[in-house]
Parts: structure tokens; sequence; C-alpha cells
């Protein structure tokens, strides 16, 4: 057999991003990428994904705990992914 199960169906699926918000599952256009420094290395990054309305309620939920973040269009996910960046 040869090919993917993928190609043979028409081709890969195209990757969709998610809220992380509970209960939500609108599409994600951003990253907030974060880490907890008190259990987290410097190069250690969690990634969170936020649609337009819930964007602001993660980045505050981090940001009142005082975590390091980055908001970043998810686009740059695998971007960053390929140049080994955090």
């Amino acid at each position: 057999m040869s090919g993917s199960l993928a190609a043979s169906l028409g081709g890969a699926p195209a990757l969709t991003y998610e809220c992380s918000r509970a209960g939500c599952r609108e599409a994600a256009g951003q990253a907030i990428r974060w880490r907890n420094p008190k259990i987290h290395a410097e190069d250690r990054w969690k990634t969170w994904l936020a649609c337009d309305e819930h964007l602001e309620f993660l980045r505050e939920f981090l940001a009142a705990r005082s975590f390091p973040l980055e908001v970043v269009p998810v686009a740059e996910l695998s971007d960053r992914a390929t140049e080994g960046g955090r």
C-alpha cells in the first residue's frame, strides 16, 4: 500500500486551533505563551490558545499571578517550533 491514509482521503486535514477557555470551542487566533517561574525552568513554556472573546480573560488570569507571558498569533507557533524558539 503506497501513500498515507490522509492522502487517500483527499489530503491532510487543515490545522485548527481551539480556544483553551473551559467550555469554549471557538477558533483561536492568538497563543498565550507563559511559564510559572516557581516550577518551570526558564526554557520551559506552556501555551494556551485564545479566541478573540477570551484573550484578555486568559491573559489577565496569568498576569494576576505575575507569570511571565507573551501573546503571539497562532501562525507563529509552527515557526517557533521549527526554529527551536521558546
